[in-house]
């Protein structure tokens, strides 16, 4: 029996066994080749630019394809103008463009009475800003920084943020009235900046006369106020500054009123401490303290006299020494006796003994015993 094999559509590489290896590679570097892609015939979206924006957009582009720019809001057509428009080329690339924009301008505010601005880039197009300042004494109203940015009402056109502020003069209430005082141009309901008013006390109906405490002239400042807060006028009166142990330098008078200054000092052996000046102060109190003089503590190894000066005891020179801060101590009168004594003693015993010499040497001298022998041969019998 003969077996013939029938017509059928097989697999390719099913047909000879020898071959079906060699026929699966062919067709699997077929199917790769064919799945490679090939250039793209649609060129890359456009170009983009700071100033301007396609005026429409779509996802591919091909050649011949042309896209129009308009420009970005706040921005206007530079002048002269130039191309707004690009072409998709054959070769896939968009034909130059160059930037055909610039940004618009806010219109000059005018510069402020009493005060100045400055446009922080030197211009006012839109992005930018200028910040206002007011001449001294002139106060600022409104907003001190604006922004040239797109209008609100009209999107094509660029305004400022807010609308230019104001220098007003700076003024001052009137300040605090005090009692038992007064204050200069009181008839007035308001001062300028700089103005100044001065405060005074009025007479007084008792036997002691009121003291301004505090300070007397006031200053309206920049910031709208007064330099410091109103004085008082009161009855100020310290006690008689009479120092136990001491006395007064200076100062003298009948009463002592406010800010009445006195200066002291303290009788020998007393001392005081701080500054030998008192002040009246605002409390009638003396400032410091009252002048007060203090006992010096007593020295048992010591006879020498209290000191009499008004600074607090130092430690004493010792007796024993030859010197003090004033030079050479002077000798005492007992010192100066001996001393005397000494010499004359001295004296006397060298005298003597010159004399005890003299005699004798007069004495061993030749003819010195033949002369008295004479003299006592001349002499009568009954002697």
């Amino acid at each position: 029996m003969v077996v013939s094999c029938a017509r059928r559509a097989a697999h390719p590489c099913c047909l000879q066994k020898r071959f079906s290896f060699l026929c699966c590679f062919k067709i699997s570097l077929m199917a790769a080749v064919l799945l490679i892609p090939k250039p793209s015939d649609a060129c890359d979206p456009p170009p983009r630019f700071e100033f301007m924006k396609p005026n429409a957009t779509k996802s591919s582009y091909n050649p011949g394809d042309v896209v129009y720019f308009v420009c970005r809001p706040g921005y206007k057509p530079v002048v002269p103008p130039r191309p707004m428009s690009s072409v998709c080329q054959a070769n896939n690339m968009w034909t130059p463009l160059q930037e055909a924009c610039t940004a618009k301008q806010c219109q000059h505010p005018g510069e402020p009475v009493n005060g100045q601005l400055v446009a922080v880039n030197g211009s006012f197009a839109f992005g930018s800003q200028i910040h206002y300042s007011c001449n001294e004494g002139y106060r600022l109203v409104g907003q001190r920084i604006l922004y040239c940015e797109i209008s609100t009402a009209d999107e094509r056109k660029v305004t400022w943020s807010d609308d230019p502020p104001l220098c007003i003069r700076i003024m001052c209430p009137p300040p605090g009235k005090i009692p038992n005082g007064k204050y200069t141009g009181s008839e007035k309901d308001e001062f300028e900046y700089n103005e100044v008013v001065i405060y005074s006390c009025n007479p007084s109906n008792g036997p002691d006369e009121y003291s301004l405490v505090g300070e007397s002239n006031l200053i309206c400042t920049g910031n709208g106020v007064w330099s410091s807060n109103p004085p008082e006028c009161k009855v100020v009166k310290c006690p008689f500054p009479n120092p136990e142990n001491g006395r007064l330098l200076s100062g003298f008078r009948k009463k002592y009123y406010y800010k009445a200054t006195v200066t002291f000092e303290c009788n020998p052996g007393y001392y005081h401490e701080g500054e030998n000046t008192a002040v009246c102060g605002s409390n009638s109190t003396w400032e410091p303290a009252k002048p007060t003089c203090l006992k010096e503590p007593e020295s048992p190894h010591t006879t020498m006299p209290p000191s009499s000066t008004t600074t607090p005891p130092g430690p004493r020179p010792n007796p024993g020494d030859d010197t003090n801060d004033d030079g050479p101590k002077t000798l005492g009168g007992g010192i100066i006796a001996v001393i005397v004594v000494s010499v004359l003693a001295v004296v006397v015993v060298v005298g003597g003994f010159l004399c005890y010499r003299h005699k004798k040497k007069g004495e061993r001298e030749p003819g010195a015993e033949y002369h008295a022998y004479q003299v006592k041969s001349t002499m009568p019998a009954d002697h």
